[in-house]
């Protein structure tokens, strides 16, 4: 099983000016869905507000997301925010901004899921299966529920899904709770990937080596800012590397309701969603 990286030259000039020199800038890493969403969909004002003045104060305000670039641009009018980077897939995609304000895929990693699709498969006989390739699409296998990640799927049979190139993999299997669902996971001794599970029965695998964390160091490294003042704020298991690089020497916000390994991995918790806990955080940084 191989894993591809591809970076365009010149990503990291892209997007808008550099921050104000009176506020010494910090790389602000912001997971979506029980982050800065609530999971009924919505991202109250008291959030858009506090991204905005983050964003104004001269910090580079970016999303670190496991949803797809279809799923994540959108939102990017309805944050307010211009970012100069999106990370997209649990990490295996990074996006630039162009000067027009649309994005462009600057680094990609892909891998042949075939061997943890069939690992998985044997395991969870009765699971649902999701392949996406690197422009958002998804290959779909068994009924998975209608959200805007199927909507726009095809649904194939299980061995269409073997060989193609994948940016993730996504297995869901209701029948397990999550418990029974974490302890067949780690029974099942997946190899030459990395992955994590969700709130509920859902498992998301990435090319191997491949987190949200891999992601934001690469961009923190474009953009020249210090490990010290990189700030990442999550609520769930993909996070939990990003997570644990922001801690190491900056700040590693978890959200109020995370599950306790989540919040082992963060260096701060902040409020639930549902109380705005993201704001009060981001309000905390240098203006």
């Amino acid at each position: 099983m191989s894993t591809q990286g591809r970076f365009v030259d010149g990503a990291a000039g892209a997007g808008a000016p550099d921050a104000p020199a009176r506020t010494k800038r910090w790389l602000v890493a912001l997971d979506i869905d029980g982050t800065t969403m609530r999971e009924d969909g919505v991202v109250t004002e008291t959030v858009v507000a506090a991204l905005r003045d983050a964003e104004a104060a001269g910090h580079e305000v970016m999303l670190s997301t496991g949803r797809s670039e279809g799923m994540t641009v959108p939102l990017i009018e309805t944050l307010g925010i211009r970012p100069k980077y999106l990370v997209c897939a649990n990490g295996a995609l990074t996006l630039a901004r162009r000067s027009d304000g649309s994005y462009e895929r600057v680094h990609v990693e892909q891998f042949d899921p075939s061997e943890v699709l069939q690992t998985v498969h044997g395991a969870l006989e009765h699971a649902a299966f999701g392949v996406e390739d690197q422009t958002g699409r998804f290959l779909l296998s068994g009924n998975f529920p209608d959200d805007a990640m199927t909507v726009s799927g095809e649904h194939v049979p299980f061995e269409r899904l073997l060989g193609v190139e994948a940016t993730r993999v996504v297995v869901i299997s209701p029948g397990h709770d999550t418990e029974d669902f974490l302890q067949i996971v780690e029974q099942m001794g997946l190899h030459k990937v990395s992955y994590s599970v969700g709130w509920t029965s859902w498992l998301d695998i990435a090319p191997e080596g491949v987190t949200k964390a891999t992601a934001m160091e690469r961009v923190r490294e474009w953009l020249d800012i210090p490990r010290s003042r990189v700030f990442a704020a999550g609520d769930g298991r993909n996070d939990i590397d990003m997570l644990r690089w922001a801690s190491t020497s900056g700040r590693g916000v978890v959200m109020g309701q995370a599950p306790e390994d989540v919040i082992e991995a963060g260096n701060e918790l902040t409020g639930g969603v549902d109380d705005d806990g993201l704001a009060a955080a981001l309000d905390s940084l240098p203006r």
